[in-house]
């Protein structure tokens, strides 16, 4: 819901992935009613570590002399009840308005980051490059892992395995990717053992999703939910970025309508009575 409130706003994210998903925090901890010697009361003075230069010279001008150690104010992610989660999205650094601004290449990262910022370098990232970055966040929520795999990947390795999950790039994509030679034949079929263990989006569903929940006590998706989750990933996750669902049109979606948005709100209930 917040991208769809951010893109009616005329605003790209630029930067989705679950670690700029933030959990609020609990009640307890409500530093807006707390005075400015109260945090120090509760939890003691700041530790503190010196910045030190390699060469051992004293810090550039603009540069502190030293950081701030985080405190720590809650629990573990697996000790919060989801009556307790409200999520916060974060990291703002990399958004820009796409009427105002055009934005090429992205920085987000490479498991995540939209194919067109590396066959389109010439146009603007736009709404539909949050949309792909916002799929592969739902799935590494759902799966516990990542969608494509990003351990020593280089940009070739990660077409292959968008290739093996999604099917075969547009034509124009193809026919300009260098190193497809190196992973395929001229039938395009993966030709390396290295790059043919890439499996289909619904290959790493079963060993990623339905087998890690029935090895952790979880209900397993039923089959509407699994093809209408389907269906929706293929519709975020088309490689031209004008044929992916809006952020509207996900929320339309047959799954989050019959089974996402029902869990949220029967959530957000319990969590108001």
């Amino acid at each position: 819901m917040v991208v769809r409130y951010m893109h009616e706003r005329g605003f790209v994210h630029g930067d989705l992935h679950r670690g700029n998903i933030l959990l609020r925090l609990q009640s307890q901890f409500n530093f807006d009613k707390l005075s400015t010697k109260e945090p120090y009361e509760l939890y003691g003075e700041p530790d503190l570590e010196p910045v030190n230069r390699y060469d051992g010279q004293p810090p550039p001008a603009g540069v502190p002399k030293h950081g701030v150690v985080p405190i720590w104010l809650g629990a573990s992610s697996e000790k919060v009840t989801l009556l307790e989660a409200s999520i916060v999205l974060t990291d703002f650094g990399e958004t820009f308005c796409q009427a105002r601004e055009k934005r090429f290449g992205s920085r987000t990262p490479l498991p995540i980051r939209p194919p067109e910022s590396r066959f389109e370098p010439t146009q603007s990232l736009t709404f539909s490059s949050d949309i792909w970055t916002l799929a592969c966040t739902i799935w590494d929520i759902v799966a516990q892992r990542s969608l494509f795999e990003g351990f020593l990947t280089d940009e070739d390795e990660m077409t292959c395995q968008q290739i093996a999950a999604l099917g075969p790039l547009p034509r124009e994509w193809w026919g300009r990717w260098e190193g497809r030679r190196n992973h395929f034949n001229d039938s395009g079929e993966l030709n390396t053992r290295a790059t043919s263990q890439y499996g289909s989006l619904e290959v790493a569903f079963e060993l990623f999703v339905r087998e890690a929940r029935v090895r952790e006590g979880m209900s397993p998706f039923g089959s509407g939910e699994r093809d209408a989750f389907f269906e929706m990933m293929r519709s975020m996750l088309a490689f031209r970025p004008e044929e992916r669902l809006s952020a509207q049109q996900v929320l339309e979606a047959e799954w989050k309508v019959k089974w996402a948005v029902p869990e949220y709100e029967k959530i957000r209930s319990e969590r108001e009575s």
